[in-house]
Parts: C-alpha cells; structure tokens; sequence
C-alpha cells in the first residue's frame, strides 16, 4: 500500500496525517502519541476513528500539527485519520458518519468589532 495523506482542521488547528500499513504506531511532530497528547481523553479522540471503523493497530500514521490549542489539534488529527480512512475504504464511511467524524467543525472564534471591548461585549455604559 501507498502512503495517504490528508489533512484535517479544527478552529486554527491544522494536521496533516501519512497513513502507512503498520503496527499501530501514532506520531505526532516527532512525539509518541501519548506523550504529545498526555490527557486519556485527548488521546481518545485521536484514536476515535479508528476504533469506530474498526482499523486500530493496523496502520501507522504520522503526523504533522500546528495552531490552536491541544484539544482543536487533537480533533484536527481525529478528522484527518477518518478521512484517510474513508479514502482507503469507502464502506467504513457510514460508521465514521454516524458518530460525526467525517464532518468538520467549522465553528471559529468570532472576531473583535472595533469599538468594542470583545467579540459582542460592549463598553459599560454610564449615564452620568
């Protein structure tokens, strides 16, 4: 088999995934999964994908992440992995989709408006 690459985003977070044939090995910018990501549920999310598609420990995956905080990241790599998978094989794609993770999550922070103090807070207001 080849190497698939793709690439997956989350609020800033951006991961570009190599998928090879292997033994499950996951790095992440030249780290140990779990080293990388040292909380059991960041490393869940990693390994989200595939589980529900039923392909843990039968591939290594390689991966290149940067921007945003380590959860975004860690979503950005989950998204990655199941659409690697998907490419690989197309009958996995119901699965992965009923449990939301061919989707991306485009939600972003919202920008500052001038004039005001945040996003939608405003300066406090005094009468006199």
């Amino acid at each position: 088999m080849s190497t698939t690459n793709t690439s997956g985003r989350r609020k800033t977070a951006v991961a570009r995934i190599y998928l090879n044939d292997g033994t499950g090995n996951i790095i992440v910018n030249k780290k140990e999964y779990k080293e990388y990501f040292p909380t059991l549920p960041l490393q869940y999310i990693v390994n989200q994908s595939l589980e529900v598609s039923g392909n843990a420990g039968k591939f290594d995956i390689t991966v290149n992440v940067a921007g945003g905080g380590v959860k975004g990241q860690a979503e950005a790599v989950r998204l990655a992995i199941a659409k690697a998978i998907v490419e690989l094989d197309p009958e996995a794609k119901p699965g992965l989709r009923a449990k939301g993770l061919v989707t991306r999550d485009d939600r972003m922070v919202e920008r500052k408006k001038p004039g005001r103090k945040k996003a939608r807070k405003k300066f406090q207001f005094s009468k006199r």
